[in-house]
């Protein structure tokens, strides 16, 4: 079942699920962020990772060091044609245990040709979303830092599971700023 803007509204009052929190949508004149009717607009912080292609570059995800990233602190970040930047949330979210987060990009960048991936927000992991942002479109895109990215949808289960995110002691627990990959 999927949870409405009452108990995401209730869940970040009484338990932390998201701070900092916005009870309401905001949207004059930004990419609109807050409770949404079954989910949460989440905001990008300052913080962006851009990745340094060299003409040999092979990326290899079992060997995180195979990529180097230049780390910046911007209001916006301009997304190369076909490239990609690791952001994070400004909010941070503390997940239940009955509950299970799926993160996908708001309909705004999308129609400007930007995908967001993000995996999902399982039991009982908090921290703050590392969001790997793409430019699948022929130009450059602006991202805006302080405004809407992504959207939360939040699912409860019929069930607490058996093994948590925290008990199994997941090595992106608490994250505390952009996480690369870890192996």
């Amino acid at each position: 079942m999927v949870k409405s803007d009452t108990w995401i509204i209730s869940m970040a009052r009484e338990r932390g699920l998201i701070e900092p929190f916005e009870a309401g949508q905001v949207r004059d004149g930004v990419i609109s962020y807050g409770v949404s009717s079954y989910g949460y607009d989440l905001r990008l912080e300052r913080e962006f990772q851009a990745p340094l292609f060299e003409q040999d570059t092979v990326v290899d995800p079992k060997n995180p060091g195979s990529l180097e990233y230049d780390s910046l602190v911007a209001d916006s970040f301009l997304i190369p044609p076909g490239s990609f930047v690791l952001a994070r949330s400004l909010e941070y979210f503390r997940i239940p245990r009955d509950v299970l987060g799926l993160c996908t990009g708001k309909s705004t960048y999308a129609r400007s040709g930007v995908l967001v991936n993000v995996t999902p927000l399982e039991p009982e992991w908090e921290g703050y979303i590392t969001l790997n942002v793409i430019n699948a479109g022929p130009a450059p895109v602006k991202l805006y830092a302080g405004e809407g990215a992504a959207q939360v949808i939040f699912f409860a289960a019929e069930q607490v599971c058996a093994t948590s995110y925290a008990d199994r002691k997941g090595k992106y627990q608490a994250a505390r700023g952009i996480e690369q990959s870890k192996i």
